[in-house]
């Protein structure tokens, strides 16, 4: 059998020099200010056609009534995710549950559970009558790696520039000789082929478990994640870069990874926070022309979850979102112009944790993990897309929302409902003039009951919970045709090498003691760092703040007393007391109950229980925690 085989490098590392920068992360590489923030533009959305919707998931549920074409029907639950665009951007690719098939013979059985599907983007149709063509369906059990592992997934479908392979999940599709839109490309001269990282020195077993691939532009490596377990008992995850090869005997290959120096460092009793080290929590993908990954990094400020990006040449970092809302997905425009987010920004979800300007953060290396699990109430997601420029927020500029949720009306169904939350990722088309995004709506238990968002009724074709929006820039020129991305090395000078059998390298933290973060523009604080009783992990940091600057502006004042408590691999505890109070811009405070705040959250299903609260306010605004289970 034919198998994909990846050889990983590392991208869990930090650059050695310039080690004690505190740049600001508002100016350029040159320490020149950004240019001004852009002016809004107009915007069109509309939605991409989807299979009809079968009435139930029972055997023969999706009828000739339904499909007179016999082509699929999907669930009104419909599991969708959105890939990124076709060659020549006139089809948007999509992961599917196929439901309501009939059984076999029929030649419509085939259309059953989770596939891949190209969708018509400029209103056609395939020669069949559909606006839709399913990739994966029918592709024989022989030549299916899915089928034959049993389990993964096709998630994050992403199109090769060839026209010919998908990347999607853990799998690569491929057409072979044959455009996977042509009606030449059918289930017998497909095949899905799984990728593979070795983490035994022979190369033997199942190999790592690997998620979130993304295709780099060289169509020729790809980033990944792979998640582990510290020391403590605590989940962990390291990114890797990798060459796709295609040989049907895969031989050894040079892997790399791993951390060297990270974003907090000691010198006798002072911490010292690198602004310059490359932390990277997930990689996310890569920028348009391919020069530099993205990635969720290490806060910058206590539990603000932001993008970075960093150079693969010259380890150069930029933080590109500074809001305090959560945010993870990103793509870059094809010229590099502009990139999407999807982000928590304009919800309120998460201020009561991160709402705090420029709050150090120390206490970070055992808060992070509960923080970002927030942003979800289990399958309900608070995110929403924005369009920003190439340097990302700053100076009071959050970019532009492409659908406006923020201001629409619960229940209308339109474009900007806010019970339809943006699915990861958004993609922009090779011209540069379209973005395509997913929505789900909000359904129980994420609504109704306890809940204070009521459900509402799904106005969608069959009531589906799924949707595909297509935006349009209208005021944009289209990018002339790219020519070919130039393959790059496959040895990113700042990394370090892996082999296959060496473990994971542990996460570095900041050991058991007394210490001062001295503040960039004054005061201090005072640190105690309490390991657990193993030596292997942070059990409590205490940070006591005397009139705190870490940038230009305001000055902080109070303390903070967290300790956690890793009760599983994924679930955290959280025992929080703090008082924080910042003067000068962004004034606001931050404070729990007598109690304290305890708080209990999954980070895979991100359902939130706490006792005890923990409430900011910033400039009269006042935002208060979620319900449990809200």
């Amino acid at each position: 059998m034919f198998r994909t085989s990846i050889y990983a490098l590392s991208l869990t590392a930090s650059v050695q020099a310039n080690a004690w920068s505190r740049a600001k992360h508002h100016s350029g590489s040159e320490g020149t200010p950004w240019p001004p923030a852009p002016s809004p533009e107009p915007i069109d959305i509309i939605q991409l056609p989807l299979p009809p919707v079968a009435p139930s998931n029972a055997t023969g549920a999706c009828s000739g009534d339904i499909n007179p074409w016999k082509t699929g029907c999907i669930s009104q639950t419909t599991g969708l995710q959105v890939g990124n665009f076709y060659p020549g951007g006139d089809h948007v690719l999509a992961h599917v549950a196929f439901t309501g098939a009939p059984a076999a013979p029929d030649p419509a059985s085939i259309y059953l559970g989770q596939q891949v599907i190209l969708i018509k983007a400029d209103g056609s149709t395939f020669s069949n009558g559909d606006a839709w063509k399913c990739i994966t369906c029918g592709v024989p059990a022989s030549r299916n790696a899915l089928l034959a592992k049993g389990s993964g997934d096709y998630s994050y479908p992403q199109a090769f520039h060839d026209g010919k392979r998908i990347l999607a999940g853990t799998f690569i599709i491929s057409c072979g000789d044959h455009d996977l839109i042509d009606d030449d490309c059918t289930a017998n001269e497909t095949s899905v082929y799984q990728i593979r990282l070795d983490n035994q020195a022979d190369h033997s077993g199942p190999g790592a478990s690997i998620r979130e691939l993304r295709l780099h532009p060289d169509n020729v490596h790809i980033g990944l994640n792979s998640f582990g377990v510290t020391a403590g008992g605590a989940l962990s995850q390291h990114a890797y870069w990798g060459r796709l090869d295609f040989n049907a005997a895969p031989t050894a290959g040079t892997p790399l990874t791993t951390l060297r120096f990270g974003e907090f460092y000691t010198s006798g009793d002072q911490i010292l926070f690198n602004n310059s080290a490359i932390v990277i929590g997930e990689l996310r993908g890569f920028s348009g022309t391919g020069d530099e990954i993205t990635y969720i990094g290490y806060p910058v400020e206590t539990c603000n979850i932001d993008v970075f990006a960093v150079n693969i040449h010259t380890g150069h970092v930029r933080r590109l979102t500074t809001h305090p809302g959560y945010v993870d997905p990103v793509e870059f425009s094809p010229d590099d112009s502009s990139f999407v987010i999807l982000d928590t920004r304009g919800t309120g979800r998460t201020e009561f944790m991160d709402g705090i300007r420029w709050l150090p953060p120390v206490a970070d290396q055992i808060t992070a993990t509960a923080c970002s699990s927030v942003r979800n109430n289990g399958n309900r997601r608070f995110f929403q897309p924005w369009l920003l420029d190439r340097y990302g927020d700053r100076d009071g500029y959050y970019g532009q929302s492409l659908n406006n949720a923020h201001k629409g009306e619960y229940g209308s169904g339109e474009f900007d409902d806010p019970q339809w939350n943006g699915q990861a990722d958004a993609w922009f088309s090779p011209d540069g003039t379209k973005i395509v995004y997913s929505q789900a709506q909000a359904v129980s238990p994420a609504c109704g009951g306890s809940n204070p968002l009521p459900c509402y009724n799904s106005t969608e074709e069959g009531g589906r919970d799924g949707r595909v929006m297509l935006a349009t820039l209208s005021s944009r020129r289209p990018l002339p045709d790219r020519e070919a991305v130039e393959p790059f090395n496959d040895v990113i000078p700042w990394a370090t090498a892996y082999k296959p059998g060496e473990t994971a390298p542990e996460t570095s933290y900041i050991k058991e003691g007394q210490y001062e973060l001295k503040g960039t523009y004054s005061g201090y604080a005072q640190i105690e760092i309490v390991e657990n009783t193993a030596k292997n992990a942070i059990k409590t940091v205490v940070v006591n703040l005397f009139d705190y600057s870490g940038h230009a502006g305001g000055v902080i004042n109070g303390y903070q007393n967290i300790s956690l408590t890793t009760e599983a691999v994924t679930i955290t505890k959280l025992d929080w007391y703090a008082n924080v109070t910042r003067t000068g811009t962004d004034a606001g405070c931050q404070h729990t109950s007598e109690d304290g705040f305890h708080m209990s959250i999954d980070a895979l299903t991100n359902i939130f229980e706490a006792n005890g609260t923990l409430t900011t306010s910033v400039d009269g605004v006042e935002y208060d925690q979620p319900q449990d289970a809200t």
